[in-house]
C-alpha cells in the first residue's frame, strides 16, 4: 500500500537576514519545513543556496543595532499581505522587542491562522525590557501571545517565564559541526572574538590578560573581531606594556577562525550580560578552557575550577588555579568537546523543536507549492 507523502510544516522566518545567525536558523529548519523568510532588512548570499527568492520578503528597513527597533514596524503593511497569501502554520519571529512585535501586531491587525513563535536572542529578554517601562509591557504582550518560545539558557528561559511566557524549549544555539580534535595547542596562547563593544566588556578582557601575563611570561593574547572600542584597546595595550603580547587580528573568516581556536588553549569572554554565547560553544568544541564572567548562563556551561573560571567583577583569575587547570588541558578539552557533542549541536535540537511544533499543530492538507 503507497502511504501518502509527508505534509510540511508551512514555516515562515522574520528576523534580519543579513545576521547570520538567522541563516543559521534557516539551514538547520529547511530540510524539515516549507521554509520561507522575512528580513527587516535585505539577506546574505547565502540564503540563495537554502530559500529561492520567490520564498523571501526584504523589507529594507535602516536597522539600529539596539534592540527593539520601532524602525521594523514600517515594513508591517508590507508584511502583513505577504504573509496572509502563505497561510503559514508557524510565523517564527527573531529577536521579540523589533521582529516579534512585527509578526505578534500582523497576527492581531491581518487575523492570521499561524501560530507564533518566538525565539530570544538574549538582550532582547536581559537588557531591552530594563530599558523602559513600554519595552517590557511590549515583551511580555508578545511573549503571551507566542504559543511556544526558545531559549537558549535555562536562566533566561526563567526570565521569559517571569514576563509572561509559556511553553519554553531549551537548547543552546549551538554549533553545525562538531571541529575536529585539536592536535596542537598553545599552552598559554589565550584568544577572544567578542565584540568591542561596551556591553562585551573589551577593556575587561585586557585587563584580566595583563594579570595573567605579569604572572606568566610566557602568555599571548589573540584578539579577533572589531567595534567601536578599538582605539580604547590599542590604547589600553599600549599603557600596560603588553604590545607584544597582544595580537589583533581583526574580523576573521569562519577557517580563519577555526585555526586560532584550535591553536588556543584559552578562551576569554567577559560581557556584562549574555547567555549561552555561541563562541563559547566554538571554544569548547576546539577543546578550550573558557574563563568567563560571572553570569547565571555561563554557570550552566562550566563548573568553576574544573572545567573553566567564573570571574566575579573586579577579580583577577587566582594564578595557582590558572596553573592547575592548564597541567589538566588536555583532559580538560576532551570533557569541553565531550559536552558539546553531546549538548551543544544545533541540528539535533531542531529536530527535536519540529517533533513539538508538529505535535502543537499538524499541518492541513494542502496543494504543494510550485
Amino acid at each position: 500500500m503507497k502511504h501518502p507523502a509527508p505534509v510540511h510544516l508551512r514555516h515562515v522566518l522574520i528576523g534580519d537576514g543579513e545576521s547570520p545567525h538567522l541563516l543559521k536558523w534557516a539551514r538547520a529548519l529547511a530540510p524539515h519545513v516549507e521554509l520561507w523568510v522575512a528580513s527587516s532588512r535585505g539577506f546574505l548570499p547565502g540564503f540563495d543556496g537554502v530559500v529561492p527568492s520567490w520564498r523571501r520578503l526584504a523589507l529594507g528597513a535602516d536597522v539600529a543595532h539596539k534592540g527593539g527597533n520601532f524602525g521594523v514596524l514600517r515594513g508591517l503593511p508590507r508584511l502583513g499581505a505577504w504573509l496572509r497569501t502563505i497561510d503559514a502554520d508557524w510565523i517564527h519571529a527573531h529577536y521579540l522587542t523589533s521582529h516579534g512585535t512585527l509578526a505578534w501586531l500582523a497576527k492581531r491587525v491581518w487575523g492570521l491562522r499561524g501560530h507564533l513563535i518566538g525565539s530570544a536572542w538574549g538582550s532582547d529578554i536581559l537588557v531591552t525590557p530594563q530599558r523602559s517601562a513600554l519595552y517590557r509591557w511590549l515583551t511580555r504582550r508578545v511573549l503571551r501571545a507566542c504559543h511556544i518560545t526558545t531559549s537558549d539558557s535555562h536562566h533566561m528561559a526563567d526570565v521569559m517565564k517571569g514576563l509572561g511566557a509559556g511553553e519554553v524549549s531549551v537548547f543552546p544555539f549551538g554549533l553545525e559541526r562538531l571541529p575536529p580534535p585539536a592536535r596542537a595547542k598553545e599552552p598559554w596562547l589565550f584568544f577572544t572574538n567578542r565584540g568591542m563593544e561596551p556591553i562585551y566588556r573589551p577593556e575587561r578582557v585586557i585587563s584580566t590578560f595583563a594579570a595573567i601575563s605579569a604572572a606568566n611570561p610566557q602568555a599571548r593574547l589573540v584578539v579577533a573581531n572589531h567595534g567601536s572600542l578599538r582605539g580604547a584597546m590599542d590604547e589600553q595595550v599600549f599603557g600596560l606594556g603588553l604590545q607584544h603580547r597582544v595580537l589583533f587580528v581583526g574580523r576573521l573568516d569562519a577557517t580563519t577562525q577555526d585555526r586560532w581556536y584550535a591553536r588556543a588553549t584559552w578562551y576569554l569572554s567577559l560581557p556584562e550580560s549574555d547567555s549561552v554565547a555561541v563562541s563559547v560553544l566554538e571554544a569548547m568544541g576546539h577543546s578550550c578552557i573558557p574563563i568567563l564572567s560571572d553570569l547565571p548562563a555561563n554557570h550552566e556551561l562550566v563548573e568553576h575550577g574544573e572545567n573553566g573560571l567564573i570571574l566575579t567583577d573586579g577579580s583577577p583569575p587566582d594564578m595557582a588555579q590558572l596553573a592547575e587547570l592548564g597541567a589538566r588541558a588536555h583532559p580538560i578539552g576532551h570533557h569541553n568537546r565531550t559536552w558539546v557533542q553531546q549538548h551543544g549541536l544545533f541540528a539535533p535540537a531542531v529536530r527535536t523543536l519540529m517533533v513539538r511544533l508538529r505535535a502543537l499543530a499538524p499541518p492541513p492538507r494542502r496543494p504543494t507549492q510550485p
